[in-house]
């Protein structure tokens, strides 16, 4: 950040500006204050000004805690850019900030926790999520709806998800609605509880149609699909072409075959 300040106040004559920035290892989170003072000051004649800043950094960096609304406060008195939204994701030993235009004029968001904004985000194609709270069924239905045209999507978190789990093991559950990722190309499941390997190839919880790469924990995925024999998550298996595993070196039985039919040759990888 400090290496592209100075361009700034030589751009007196800019009328529009997108930036997209992600620093690391700051002890602050860029806000509006920074925006004001270190941007937009230097540059009179700018109207439109399309941006994503994301800052992240160690927990001992922070002197305290700062609340969305703390961030927010200092986005909400200037009106030379368009409407603002932020999101604060506090994890055990790392923090990240993210401040970001609306409407969200950029393909890829990373590391969003269980809370971001409520609006369409329709220009995101590929979503990182990551946190320490256990994500619930309804968190996926609210990506789902968010981020509508969303093809690539990378889950991060090793909390289960047990307080939906009996419910879903009724035969006639009504409880939630199917997630439906009609879009989604690409999914990495390798950093997660064994939960959400459930959640998204069980066709009852998540409707996958396009899924066409997939990346996973080996033996995750042979205990969700009961050794590539299980009806309830082969359909949203059945497209898959590319089968990135983590740590795995077995020789596949014939039920994966069948369960794989559109594997590509040298599929897969350690």
């Amino acid at each position: 950040m400090i290496l592209i300040l100075p361009l700034f106040r030589r751009m007196s004559n800019l009328e529009a500006l997108t930036l997209y920035i992600i620093v690391e290892d700051r002890t602050t989170f860029i806000n509006g204050t920074h925006i004001d003072n270190d941007i937009l000051v230097y540059m009179p004649r700018l109207h439109i000004f399309n941006f994503y800043f994301s800052t992240r950094a160690g927990m001992n960096s922070f002197a305290r805690h700062l609340s969305k609304d703390d961030i927010q406060r200092t986005l909400s008195n200037n009106t030379k850019y368009q409407q603002v939204d932020c999101i604060v994701n506090y994890r055990y030993n790392f923090v990240e900030c993210h401040v970001l235009s609306l409407p969200f004029m950029f393909k890829n968001l990373s590391n969003v926790g269980s809370t971001f904004p409520s609006i369409i985000f329709i220009h995101v194609r590929r979503l990182s999520v990551i946190d320490d709270v256990a994500f619930k069924h309804e968190f996926f239905n609210r990506i789902a709806r968010s981020f509508a045209l969303l093809k690539d999507l990378g889950v991060v978190n090793s909390n289960p998800q047990s307080s939906i789990s009996d419910e879903w093991n009724s035969n006639d559950n009504q409880l939630y609605s199917i997630v439906k990722l009609n879009y989604l190309i690409s999914l990495d499941l390798v950093k997660i509880h064994i939960d959400y390997v459930d959640q998204f190839l069980n066709e009852r919880k998540t409707h996958l149609p396009r899924l066409t790469q997939l990346t996973i924990d080996y033996d995750h995925l042979t205990v969700i699909t009961d050794n590539f024999t299980r009806d309830t998550t082969r359909l949203n298996c059945i497209k898959v072409k590319e089968l990135n595993f983590y740590k795995t070196r077995v020789q596949h039985s014939k039920d994966f075959y069948v369960y794989f039919p559109l594997l590509k040759p040298g599929f897969c990888s350690n």
